[in-house]
């Protein structure tokens, strides 16, 4: 018997001037989805050091991350489970680097602009609203919560 092994993922809510900072992704469907600068986990790598690595090589922004938002457990359509540990982040500089493949752009939404792409079934998993909802609410936990060695 197998065991069963969900997919362990890191994302980051980023804001300047209450824009949130969102990748746009080409998923070969009829139009592209919007997500969060977010990506798996990586062997040997931190939690914060892959949210970090995802910002970077979706979005090319540089950023710092301030807190933890706790972690997400969403089961997709197609039965994979994925555990989404989420931060917030503050953008330090634009790197100019090439995005990763499959990333058409980035872009600074504001709420309502993100709120109209949910409507328009374009973000990649409910968790995308839900993650910034939290932070603006302010739910959210120090950095410290996190046990890595």
């Amino acid at each position: 018997m197998s065991r069963w092994t969900p997919h362990v993922t890191v994302a980051s809510v980023v804001e300047r001037a209450g824009r949130y900072l969102l990748v746009e992704e080409d998923k070969g469907g009829p139009f592209s989805l919007f997500n969060q600068p977010a990506g798996h986990l990586e062997p040997g790598e931190r939690l914060t050091q892959a949210a970090e690595r995802e910002t970077r090589e979706e979005a090319a922004w540089h950023i710092t991350l301030t807190d933890y938002l706790g972690l997400y457990v969403y089961t997709a359509p197609d039965d994979v489970t994925f555990h989404s540990h989420a931060f917030v982040g503050i953008p330090l500089a634009h790197l100019g680097n090439a995005l990763d493949s499959g990333i058409v752009a980035a872009h600074w939404l504001t709420l309502d602009e993100i709120e109209a792409l949910e409507r328009s079934h374009r973000l990649r998993s409910p968790l995308v609203l839900k993650r910034i909802r939290d932070a603006m609410a302010g739910r959210l936990f120090p950095l410290d919560v996190i046990h890595e060695r």
